[in-house]
């Protein structure tokens, strides 16, 4: 993968991780350990993975590489919230935070020019 792809998909991740830790109401520090941790803290881990695959359109296997995880674990973690969107509030709230991230202004979108 190209580094300034990387790079682009590492920020998005970080999006997502942000609005799931606010959202779990967890650190986002706990998002990013590199072990489970609290059960609240995996779940909103998770949420993060499945709303940087969903919202930014990315591959899994990009999704994966942007959260330093293995691909299994991206699938898991989205099978793990397709699963939790049975539940009608957790859907509204997950509908909620993808279309909060879709909305989100990215490098395409903003004209950036320096001048001297």
């Amino acid at each position: 993968m190209r580094t300034n792809t990387l790079v682009l998909d590492q920020a998005r991740a970080r999006l997502a991780q942000q609005a799931a830790a606010y959202a779990f109401g967890v650190p986002v520090e706990e998002i990013n350990t590199p072990t489970r941790g609290r059960a609240r803290a995996a779940l909103a881990r998770q949420a993060a993975i499945y709303l940087t695959h969903v919202a930014f359109e990315l591959s899994l296997n990009r999704v994966a590489d942007a959260f330093g995880r293995d691909r299994s674990t991206a699938a898991h973690a989205c099978h793990r919230i397709e699963d939790a969107r049975d539940d009608p509030a957790f859907d509204a709230a997950m509908e909620d935070l993808e279309a909060c991230l879709r909305s989100a202004p990215g490098p395409d979108l903003i004209p950036f020019r320096m001048t001297q």
